[in-house]
């Protein structure tokens, strides 16, 4: 019997695991939708640069151990993101839970790389 209920607990927590999975072809056309926008808007790509050269001033900082200049960076960051659209953000975390081995989500990876070719870095 407990070896049953077991089972049940393990499929009913797959089934659920899988049902959290947010869809990667809808998450790859959003994601098209995004980098259009971006590409297609001057002030977008403008933010979108600044946002890119901040995650790394961010990453140097909490190396750093600056908080202060974390936060006020993570602020900044947030305002820019805010400029992209709350499509740019929901995009965002619906990729913090997709598989980042699936291959739409490599294509979308791709999508964002060749975005940063309009960036001068």
């Amino acid at each position: 019997m407990n070896r049953l209920l077991i089972i049940g607990c393990l499929l009913v927590c797959t089934l659920d695991a899988r049902a959290q999975q947010p869809d990667a072809a809808k998450l790859k056309m959003d994601a098209q939708k995004v980098v259009s926008s971006i590409r297609g808007d001057k002030t977008k790509s403008q933010a979108y640069c600044q946002l890119d050269g901040l995650s790394e001033q961010i990453d140097q900082a909490t190396q750093q151990k600056d908080t202060k200049k974390v936060e006020a960076l993570s602020q900044r960051a947030e305002e820019l993101e805010k400029q992209l659209g709350p499509e740019y953000r929901t995009l965002f975390d619906a990729l913090n839970d997709a598989d980042p081995d699936s291959k739409d989500v490599q294509d979308i990876v791709t999508m964002f790389d060749e975005l940063d070719s309009i960036c001068s870095h």
